[in-house]
């Protein structure tokens, strides 16, 4: 025990020379070495390999100037990155995020992450990560265009759709996506399907919006089922009312379960009725169109409460589900959780969930699913749209969503080959960890040093 303490130190004191200053990419790093180190150890064909000292060092990565021209015609100047991880399974994919946030740090622990996650979903595909420290918050259409336009004409060098294929995050739905893409053809003068969360006209795919949201409700369901439980009359609180909260509400509410909040970063709704369809109608209106804040809600429906500068955690549930950003539910907040009774949480952001709080719900044995199963869904059907693009062909709004459904009853099935023992209950971190650290490293072992 010991001396694997001091193995897996040493390795993180290795990686940490390399990449200091990058909390958020060590944290992603520490998480997978801390379960994936004794299975290598055990294992005489990984062993002495060096496979995952490979892995946490990316492939490639491109950094460069966005120059573009405001509504007042100012110069702005904002910095692009495309972070190409890991292609041992397949071309990079992973999705592009414009935020102030966006920095080294955070893009190459998405880009880590994505790497597993991608493998866990069995469809061919390496991890990558993108994106800007541009705010499309309070941007005009027209300013919104304009950057696209100038970040895509330095990214389309190093992207195609055999090579690196983007999709959307943070701050890129479809209207970055549409400008994106329109940029990417007009340079290449070509139609392929190197961008994808399009538009279902112009080559996307149906359940591609709702795919993360269905997915990590789908895989919370799985959860339960191995356990003997039911997510009906379950009791759920959601962060976040971007696209991954509104589906997975969405989907909530059809599989009976009742969501009580939502949230954005001015704070939190209670809705002690439960968010039902037609409610959940006005807030995807209230975000999607008029783009305002969640605090509105309350106007409409004044028997809901909102509670400015808050997150939803300290709200009695069964269920919980991240889906707003990285390190939003910190260890006081899993303390007030596992205090009020949950049960059960599944991640719909990437790392959502801090270090000391996993650890926590792992100890108190919660059913805790990390972001690199239960959120894999988004990039499910992103994979699954490649292919439709490849077959020049679009299945139906059926297909899709029992493809994805399948593909993470698949995911939780490894996740339990890997992450179960005897007398214990599941641990999904480590089955995740393990199931994608094992394609990954199969395919790199077979094509050598390289």
């Amino acid at each position: 025990m010991i001396e694997m303490e001091k193995i897996i130190k040493q390795f993180l004191s290795e990686v940490n020379q390399k990449n200091q200053n990058e909390p958020e990419f060590m944290q992603a790093v520490t998480e997978v070495a801390e379960t994936v180190i004794p299975y290598i150890v055990s294992q005489d064909i990984y062993y002495g390999q060096n496979i995952l000292l490979r892995m946490v060092e990316p492939e490639r990565v491109v950094s460069f100037r966005v120059a573009w021209i405001d509504d007042n015609e100012e110069i702005q100047v904002n910095r692009g990155y495309r972070i190409e991880m890991n292609s041992a399974i397949g071309p990079y994919k992973g999705g592009l995020r414009f935020h102030p946030s966006v920095n080294l740090s955070i893009l190459k622990f998405l880009a880590f992450e994505q790497v597993f996650k991608n493998a866990l979903t069995t469809l061919p595909m390496g991890g990558g990560k993108g994106g800007s420290d541009f705010d499309p918050k309070g941007k005009s259409d027209t300013e919104v265009m304009r950057f696209c336009q100038s970040f895509m004409t330095e990214l389309f060098r190093h992207i195609g759709p055999n090579k690196d294929i983007p999709a959307g995050d943070i701050g890129v739905g479809g209207r970055e996506i549409g400008y994106l893409f329109g940029q990417y053809k007009r340079l290449k003068n070509e139609f392929s399907g190197v961008l994808t969360g399009k538009g279902v006209s112009w080559g996307g795919s149906l359940i591609r919006p709702e795919a993360t949201g269905y997915g990590v409700v789908y895989f919370i369901d799985e959860m339960l089922k191995a356990s003997n439980q039911d997510l009906k009359g379950k009791s759920v609180v959601i962060s976040g009312s971007g696209n991954v909260a509104q589906y997975a509400t969405e989907k909530c509410i059809h599989m009976g379960a009742k969501v009580l909040t939502l949230s954005d970063s001015s704070g939190y709704i209670y809705d002690n009725d439960g968010i039902n369809e037609e409610k959940l109608q006005y807030i995807m209106e209230l975000k999607n169109v008029k783009r305002e804040r969640i605090s509105a809600y309350v106007k409409k429906y004044p028997k809901a409460e909102f509670y400015a500068n808050k997150n939803p955690w300290s709200v009695k549930c069964d269920i919980a589900i991240p889906c707003a950003t990285q390190n939003e539910l910190k260890v006081n907040d899993a303390k007030v959780l596992i205090k009020n009774g949950c049960k059960t949480v599944g991640e719909g952001a990437n790392m959502p969930c801090t270090s000391d709080a996993v650890n926590l719900f792992i100890e108190n044995e919660v059913l805790y699913a990390p972001g690199k199963a239960s959120n894999a869904g988004g990039v499910a059907v992103s994979g699954l749209e490649m292919a439709q693009n490849s077959l020049k062909y679009t299945w139906s709004r059926e297909v899709v969503d029992g493809k994805l459904k399948e593909i993470m009853s698949d995911i939780h099935s490894s996740c339990l080959k890997y992450g179960s023992s005897k007398g214990h209950q599941v641990n999904y971190v480590k089955g995740a960890n393990i199931a994608g650290f094992v394609k990954v490293a199969d395919a790199m072992l077979a094509q050598g040093v390289v």
